[in-house]
């Protein structure tokens, strides 16, 4: 089994570099006799291509595509199409692998595929996340890293050609988010089985919160809220409401969570900076999520009125 590593970057250098070294450290076992890392870089405006030229010798399964920034949906595709590899495993710039992470991926799907005698399923590794930029996987697991999501490409691996057959990621989705999930749509429509892979292990780094990031933050959530309504309209049906949080439910959950908006990013401004003082920036990103989520639920609604459908 030759895997094919696909991974979109958009100015991410530091954590890339992490990423790309952990990639090169991997230990293979049967059935995987091989590997490569499809990079595709989405218009980066900092040192990146630079630093890849320059340590082309220390990254010997590393292949540099390059694109004009169009997204990430944009750069899988391009990946797919330029990889090798009979199995694509789809991984983020900013995830830091353990040593047997591709080993433990084809495993699974060796597994499942002779024991169903097909290959209609992919494998979905376990993501860890952490703010720990020193050391990434020293981070235990939490309970707040599960994942209910079908399919997303923070950590899977999936046979090509049945990745091919179901038509890639839609580029439609040229901004932050639902991208993946909504490929797994797709693929939950016709039949393909999710396996757990746990021992698959990634390390997803996110900073710290600070106050600083909150503008992006903000911006982040009115791009899902796009994306939000381009998904519900390829899929306009109850669960793709409810992931999207495209309902009445979610927006007077919401409206009762920050007392009407009360609680917004500006009146919990004291408040986060208190947690984040004190060491406890997770805590903040969480009360952070109350207003995010009436922001992008407002954000999604205001979005269909305003679209031409």
């Amino acid at each position: 089994m030759f895997i094919s590593v696909v991974i979109p970057t958009y100015n991410r250098l530091p954590i890339l570099q992490t990423c790309l070294r952990a990639l090169e450290a991997q230990r293979l076992e049967a059935p995987v006799t091989g590997f490569e890392v499809v990079l595709v870089d989405d218009g980066s405006t900092d040192e990146t291509v630079a630093w890849l030229t320059a340590q082309a010798a220390e990254l010997p399964h590393v292949r540099l595509i390059q694109q004009s920034h169009g997204g990430p949906a944009q750069g899988r595709n391009r990946g797919v199409a330029n990889a090798r590899g009979e199995v694509i495993v789809f991984i983020d710039s900013d995830l830091v692998v353990t040593p047997t992470f591709l080993s433990c991926h084809g495993k699974a799907l060796e597994c499942y595929w002779q024991r169903a005698g097909h290959r209609r399923c992919f494998t979905y590794g376990a993501v860890i996340n952490t703010a720990n930029f020193s050391d990434p996987t020293s981070e235990p697991h939490k309970l707040r890293d599960l994942s209910w999501a079908y399919f997303a490409t923070g950590n899977v691996a999936i046979d090509r050609a049945l990745l091919e057959g179901a038509g890639l990621f839609d580029t439609r989705f040229h901004l932050y988010g639902w991208e993946d999930l909504e490929l797994g749509e797709r693929l939950r429509l016709q039949g393909v089985e999710l396996v757990r892979c746990p021992e698959a292990v990634g390390y997803h780094w996110h900073p710290a919160l600070s106050l600083d990031q909150i503008p992006a933050l903000i911006r982040v959530e009115q791009e899902r809220a796009k994306m939000g309504l381009v998904f519900f309209r390829k899929h306009p049906t109850r669960r793709v409401r409810f992931i999207v949080q495209y309902t009445r439910l979610h927006w007077l959950l919401w409206e009762l969570l920050t007392l009407g908006g009360l609680l917004n990013e500006r009146s919990l401004k004291p408040v986060l900076a208190w947690l984040i003082r004190r060491g406890h920036s997770s805590w903040a990103m969480e009360l952070l999520r109350l207003p995010l989520n009436r922001i992008g639920v407002r954000a999604l609604y205001q979005e269909a009125r305003s679209a031409v459908w």
